[in-house]
C-alpha cells in the first residue's frame, strides 16, 4: 500500500474533508478517524505538510463546524505529534505546527466538552514530545528551541489541568513529573522554571482539595464518605509523587508555597475553609516523606517556621474529622524536630491531649490520636518525665471511659481500639527514671480499680442477668486489653531485678485474670485475650511466671477446637524459646494432651483445598498442622526431645514419626518439609549412640534407615517436582544431605550398606556412582558431598525417565 496507492488515498481524504466539511460531518469524522489510524505507519510527509496540516488546523479552529469534526481533527494532529522519528526532525515538525493558535480553544469553549478534552490531550501530547526531544538532543540550539516551545505551551497545560474536567489529568502529571526530572541536576533554576514550579504547586493544591459537597459525608464517615475518601486518596498518589519531586529540586519554593497555603487556608471563607486547610496540611505531611531525618531534626530551610506555625495555629475547622486527622499525622511526621527542640513539647502535648486529639468529639479521631500519642511517647520518652503528672491527669477520664459500658459496646477496629492510651501510659510510667515510690503509686492507681472491676464481674457472673452478659464480657475484654497494653512499658529487668515490687503487682493481676478462664471457660474472645496476656507476662515476668503456668495451661487445654489449640501451641513455642529445658516438666505434662487432640483432629489423608469442600475448615486444619510442625521443631531443637519419650507421650511416637516422614517426603510447602528433615536430624543425634551402641529408642534406628533414608533422602529428591533451581528447595536438599552425613556418623555401615544396596539399585544407580557416593560420604567435605549427590540425582533422573514409582 505504501508503494502503490497510499498517495491516492491521502488525496481522496483531502478532497472529502475540503468538500464535505460543512455538509456531511459524519463522513468527515470517519475520514479523520481513518487518517488518525494511518498516520502511525505511512510516510509522515503525506500529512505533515503545509497543505494538509493547514486544513486540519482550519477544521479544528472553525467555529462554524460541528464539535465532532473539530475534535476528530485534533485527534489527527495528536497522531502527527506522537509519530516516532529522530529528535531533530521531530523538533522541526513540532516547531512548524505553530501550536499557539489552538491555545485559546481551551479557554473559549465549554470546559466539559469533548472538543476541549481532545484539545487538552493534544496540548499535553505536544508538550510531552517537546520535552522528549529536549532530553534526546545534545545541541544547545535544539535544547534552546525546546525550552522556548515549552515556555510557550506551559500556561495552557496548567490552565487545562486547573479548569477542565478531562481524562488527560494522568498524562499531564506524567509530563510534569518528566519536566521536573529535567531540573534534578541543575544548581540554579531559571526564572521561567521557578514560575512553572510555582504554577505546578498551585495545580497540585487545587486538585488536592476535596469537593465541599461531600463535607458532611466525610465528617460522619458514612458509606458515601468512605468511597469519596478512598477515591481521593488514590487520585492524590500521583499528585504527591510530583510534590515530593518538586520538593527535592526546589525545596525553598515548595516550603514557602506550603507556608502561604496554610496561612491562606486559615483565612479562607467558611464554605472552603475545611477543604483548603486539609489540602494545605496534607501537602506539608507529604513533603515530610521526602525529607531526611536530619533535615527535620535541624529544621532546615523554612521547616522550623513551618513546624512552629503548625503547632501554634488554631484552625477554625478543627472539629472536622479529616482536618483533625491530618493535623495529628503531620505533627507526628515532624516529631524529630521537637525531639531536638524540647521547648515545644508543651505545644505537642496540648495538641494531642485537648479536643484536637484524644478528646476530639469524633471517636475515630480520638482513637487515632491515642495511637499517634503512643508513638509520640515512644520517641520522646525520657524527655516527657517532667510532664507525667500533667499527662496522667489529662487522660484520667479516657482511662475510666475505656472500660465503661458505653465504650465497650462501640465497634472496635483491630488496630485502633483505644488501648494505645494505656500503652502510652505504660511507656511513661515504666521508665527506670521514674522514682520507685511514684512508679508504684501510678501503677497501683491503674491496676487496682481494673482488677476490682474484673473480680466484681466474676463474683456476679453466676447470678448475672443474661441480657447484661455480652456487655459485661465486652468490658472484661477491654480491661484485659488495657492491662496488656499497660504492661508493654515495663521491661523484664525492671520488674524482676531492679524493682520486684512492680513485678509483684503484675503477678497479682495475672492471678486475677486467670480466674476468667475458670468462670468463663467457654467464652472464646475472653480465652483469646487472657492467652495474649499470658504471652505478655512471659516476656515481662520472665521465669517468675512459672508458678502460674500449670493452672493457666490446664484451663487453656480444656478446649480442643483447632483455633484454640493453635493459640495454645503458639504459647508453648514462646515458653520453650524463652526458657529452653527449664519447661521440660511442663512439656511432659501438656505435650501428650496436645498430641492426642491434634492426631484426633487431623485427617489421615493429605489436606487440600478444592471445589465442593469446606475450604475455610480445611484452611483452619492446615494452619493447625503447620503450627504443630513448628511446635515439634521447637521441642526437638531446644534439647527437649525426651518429651516425646515420656511414658504418657510414647503412645503418640509412632503417629508422630509417620506424620514427619510423609511430610518430609511430599508436603507442598518446601519450608515445612525442611523443618521436618531438621527434626529427624535432631532426633537422630539425640536418640542414637555411636555405631553399635545400645539403642535408646527401640525400632527408631530401623525406621530411620529403612523408611526415612530411602523415601526422603533418595526417592523424594528423584521426583521431578523437586526443583533444584528453586532457592528454598536447594536449602531443603542441603538438609537432606546433612541428614545422610548424620546417619552415617550415628549408624555407620548399617545405614550406608542399606542405602547403597537397597535404595540405589531401585533407582538404577550405576555401581561406580554408588562407590563414589560412599567415598564422598565418608570424607569431611559436606559441600563436595552435596554437589556430588545433586549430580547423582540429576543423572538418575535422566536414566529412569520418570519410571520410578515410590511410596
Amino acid at each position: 500500500m505504501r508503494q502503490q496507492c497510499i498517495q491516492q488515498i491521502v488525496r481522496v481524504w483531502y478532497d472529502i474533508l475540503s468538500m464535505y466539511k460543512a455538509s456531511d460531518p459524519d463522513l468527515c469524522t470517519s475520514a479523520l478517524d481513518c487518517i488518525r489510524r494511518y498516520v502511525t505507519w505511512i510516510d509522515i510527509g503525506l500529512i505533515a505538510n503545509d497543505v494538509f496540516l493547514q486544513l486540519l488546523f482550519e477544521l479544528m479552529l472553525s467555529n462554524g463546524l460541528s464539535d465532532q469534526v473539530r475534535g476528530a481533527s485534533a485527534s489527527c494532529v495528536i497522531a502527527v505529534v506522537s509519530k516516532r522519528m529522530d529528535p531533530k526532525s521531530k523538533l522541526n515538525l513540532l516547531q512548524s505546527l505553530h501550536m499557539s493558535r489552538v491555545f485559546g480553544l481551551v479557554a473559549t469553549e465549554d470546559n466539559d466538552s469533548d472538543l476541549v478534552s481532545r484539545v487538552a490531550s493534544l496540548l499535553t501530547g505536544y508538550a510531552t514530545e517537546v520535552l522528549e526531544c529536549s532530553k534526546r538532543l545534545n545541541s544547545e540550539d535544539g535544547k534552546g528551541i525546546s525550552v522556548e516551545i515549552l515556555n510557550e505551551v506551559m500556561p495552557s497545560v496548567f490552565y487545562v489541568m486547573q479548569n477542565c474536567e478531562v481524562d488527560a489529568t494522568f498524562s499531564i502529571l506524567q509530563f510534569l513529573s518528566g519536566y521536573v526530572g529535567t531540573m534534578k541536576n541543575l544548581s540554579l533554576l531559571t526564572n521561567a522554571q521557578l514560575l512553572h514550579v510555582g504554577q505546578m504547586l498551585e495545580v497540585i493544591r487545587v486538585h488536592m482539595c476535596f469537593d465541599p459537597v461531600y463535607r458532611n459525608n466525610l465528617d460522619i464517615w458514612d458509606k458515601i464518605g468512605r468511597e469519596e475518601e478512598d477515591r481521593m486518596m488514590e487520585f492524590r498518589k500521583d499528585l504527591l509523587v510530583l510534590l515530593r519531586s518538586i520538593g527535592r529540586v526546589a525545596p525553598d519554593v515548595t516550603q514557602v508555597f506550603i507556608r502561604n497555603s496554610i496561612a491562606d487556608a486559615v483565612a479562607s471563607p467558611d464554605e472552603r475553609n475545611v477543604e483548603e486547610v486539609e489540602a494545605a496540611l496534607s501537602l506539608f505531611l507529604a513533603l515530610g516523606e521526602s525529607l531526611t531525618d536530619e533535615m527535620i531534626r535541624t529544621g532546615s530551610g523554612l521547616l522550623r517556621e513551618l513546624v512552629l506555625m503548625l503547632l501554634s495555629t488554631r484552625f477554625p475547622c478543627h472539629s472536622n474529622r479529616l482536618v483533625a486527622l491530618v493535623y495529628l499525622e503531620t505533627i507526628t511526621r515532624y516529631l524529630k524536630f521537637v525531639q531536638e527542640n524540647t521547648q515545644y513539647i508543651p505545644l505537642v502535648l496540648g495538641a494531642f491531649l485537648d479536643e484536637r486529639g484524644i478528646h476530639h468529639p469524633n471517636i475515630n479521631v480520638g482513637r487515632r490520636a491515642s495511637y499517634l500519642f503512643m508513638r509520640v511517647v515512644k520517641l520522646l520518652k525520657a524527655k516527657l518525665l517532667p510532664y507525667i503528672e500533667t499527662i496522667l491527669q489529662s487522660l484520667q477520664d479516657k482511662v475510666a471511659q475505656f472500660t465503661s459500658m458505653g465504650f465497650a459496646s462501640t465497634e472496635l477496629s483491630s488496630c485502633e481500639d483505644g488501648s494505645h492510651i494505656f500503652e502510652a501510659i505504660g511507656l511513661l510510667i515504666g521508665m527506670e527514671e521514674v522514682p520507685l515510690g511514684k512508679q508504684s503509686d501510678y501503677l497501683s492507681a491503674l491496676l487496682t480499680p481494673l482488677c476490682h472491676q474484673v473480680e466484681e464481674a466474676l463474683l456476679n457472673a453466676k447470678v448475672r442477668n443474661e441480657e447484661e452478659s455480652p456487655t459485661k464480657i465486652a468490658i472484661i475484654q477491654q480491661i484485659i486489653m488495657a492491662i496488656n497494653a499497660l504492661s508493654k512499658g515495663f521491661s523484664e529487668r525492671l520488674v524482676t531485678a531492679s524493682r520486684p515490687g512492680i513485678g509483684a503487682m503484675f503477678k497479682q493481676t495475672l492471678d486475677v485474670l486467670l480466674q476468667i478462664l475458670v468462670v468463663f471457660p467457654k467464652i472464646e474472645p475472653l480465652r483469646s485475650k487472657v492467652t495474649s496476656f499470658i504471652h505478655r507476662m512471659v516476656d515481662t515476668l520472665g521465669s517468675s511466671v512459672f508458678p502460674y503456668l500449670p493452672k493457666a495451661l490446664e484451663q487453656l487445654l480444656a478446649e480442643s477446637e483447632p483455633k484454640e489449640l493453635l493459640g495454645f501451641m503458639l504459647l508453648l513455642n514462646q515458653l520453650i524459646c524463652k526458657f529452653n529445658t527449664a519447661v521440660g516438666d511442663i512439656m511432659d505434662e501438656v505435650y501428650p494432651a496436645i498430641a492426642g487432640r491434634v492426631f484426633n483432629i487431623l485427617p489421615r489423608e493429605p489436606l487440600s483445598l478444592g471445589p465442593g469442600g469446606n475450604n475455610e475448615e480445611i484452611r483452619e486444619l492446615q494452619e493447625l498442622q503447620r503450627t504443630f510442625y513448628t511446635l515439634l521443631h521447637v521441642i526437638a531443637t531446644h534439647d527437649l526431645s525426651s518429651v516425646f519419650l515420656s511414658p504418657k507421650s510414647r503412645v503418640y511416637l509412632d503417629p508422630m514419626m509417620q506424620l514427619l516422614l510423609s511430610t518430609s517426603c511430599g508436603h507442598k510447602d518446601i519450608l515445612v518439609r525442611k523443618a521436618c528433615v531438621q527434626i529427624f536430624i535432631r532426633l537422630i543425634k539425640d536418640w542414637s549412640a555411636r555405631p553399635y551402641g545400645e539403642e535408646k529408642v527401640p525400632g527408631f534406628k530401623k525406621f530411620v534407615i529403612e523408611a526415612f533414608a530411602i523415601n526422603c533422602c533418595l526417592y523424594s529428591v528423584l521426583d521431578k517436582s523437586f526443583e533444584f533451581r528453586d532457592a528454598n528447595t536447594l536449602t531443603l536438599f542441603g538438609e537432606i544431605v546433612l541428614a545422610q552425613k548424620v546417619m552415617y556418623e550415628k549408624f555407620g555401615n548399617d545405614f550406608l550398606v542399606h542405602f547403597v544396596s537397597k535404595g540405589f539399585p531401585a533407582a538404577h544407580c550405576p555401581q561406580d556412582l554408588a562407590q563414589q557416593y560412599c567415598q564422598k560420604l565418608q570424607g569431611n567435605d559436606i559441600k563436595a558431598l552435596k554437589s556430588f549427590y545433586q549430580t547423582v540425582i540429576e543423572n538418575l533422573r535422566v536414566q529412569q525417565n520418570g519410571s520410578l514409582v515410590f511410596r
